[in-house]
């Protein structure tokens, strides 16, 4: 039987929070970190991937970056690329030293937005032999003009981004917008989604729905696509044609240095956050990917 665990590690200033599942069986097990969408915690998608791994014969760590969630770090929900790498950085570091764990057999799962963050710290850590992507949100500055409104959109969010900067230099304070919301026109995500709104998906109290504007040029300006020639470790890419920026998903995966494979499947974005089959669909895929690369 699966058991979580609630641990606490290291990560530069911070003291961040994560479960980690492990699976029945004796013996060091081969580890994954898991981690979710832009602005999520743990208990919204990676706390469900991780204990399917472990059901799965993994050793599961996900966790809350800084700044989210259980985890230490100011400001509070706002969204730094570079600071979730070091983070999954800090995480493979304390889930590779664990008893329970085989530290030579690590990899990474990453969904949506997570997948850039994963593939930007495989680039540089050996340690990691393995990388699945499920649903992955993979972007470059040409993909987000597209996604924001062209190049006027961007710059609006860019400065409005440079004035809550100044306004937190100066006082503090953070400026948030929701991160999504049918009435509001700022929000990051100006829609009804219903995975982020209903309490029974993924409006949980632990999630405060809330965007630091002063986030957006570290978003906009991120370039996974150009990680994928550096990428040498293999790569699974689970997507459907109906979830976000498959364009974006293709251009990646045709770019991989390294053995690379990609299950097409069906189901929008947020399916493969909570809904079935995609779930069990996807981690089926991540696990015997894994399995075939981590032994």
């Amino acid at each position: 039987m699966t058991t979580r665990h609630k641990v606490t590690f290291a990560s530069d200033d911070a003291t961040l929070t994560g479960n980690l599942f492990l699976p029945d069986g004796d013996g060091p097990a081969p580890g994954i970190v898991v981690a979710g969408t832009w602005t999520s915690v743990k208990e919204q998608m990676a706390d469900r991937y991780a204990e399917r791994l472990a059901d799965r014969g993994f050793a599961a760590l996900s966790f809350d970056f800084t700044g989210y969630g259980e985890s230490g770090g100011e400001p509070r929900d706002f969204e730094v690329p570079e600071q979730k790498i070091r983070d999954i950085h800090n995480a493979v570091t304390f889930l590779g030293a664990h008893e329970a764990v085989d530290g030579e057999r690590l990899g990474a799962l990453g969904v949506c937005a997570a997948a850039m963050y994963m593939s930007a710290n495989a680039v540089d850590d050996p340690r990691v032999r393995s990388v699945a992507l499920v649903a992955p949100w993979l972007h470059d500055p040409e993909i987000c003009r597209g996604a924001y409104g062209g190049a006027e959109g961007v710059a609006e969010r860019v400065a409005a981004a440079e004035a809550a900067r100044r306004k937190y230099e100066e006082t503090g304070e953070v400026d948030y917008v929701p991160v999504v919301s049918g009435t509001d026109p700022r929000a990051a995500m100006p829609m009804d989604v219903d995975f982020y709104l209903n309490p029974d998906r993924g409006g949980i109290p632990q999630w405060p729905n809330r965007f630091a504007v002063m986030a957006w040029p570290g978003w906009l300006t991120f370039d996974s696509i150009s990680l994928a020639p550096r990428l040498t470790q293999p790569v699974l890419l689970v997507h459907s044609e109906d979830a976000a920026i498959p364009d974006g998903a293709r251009r990646f995966h045709d770019g991989l240095a390294g053995p690379k494979d990609f299950v097409w499947t069906t189901g929008s974005q947020f399916d493969f956050y909570d809904q079935e089959p995609n779930v069990t669909t996807a981690a089926d895929a991540a696990a015997a990917h894994f399995t075939g690369m981590l032994g």
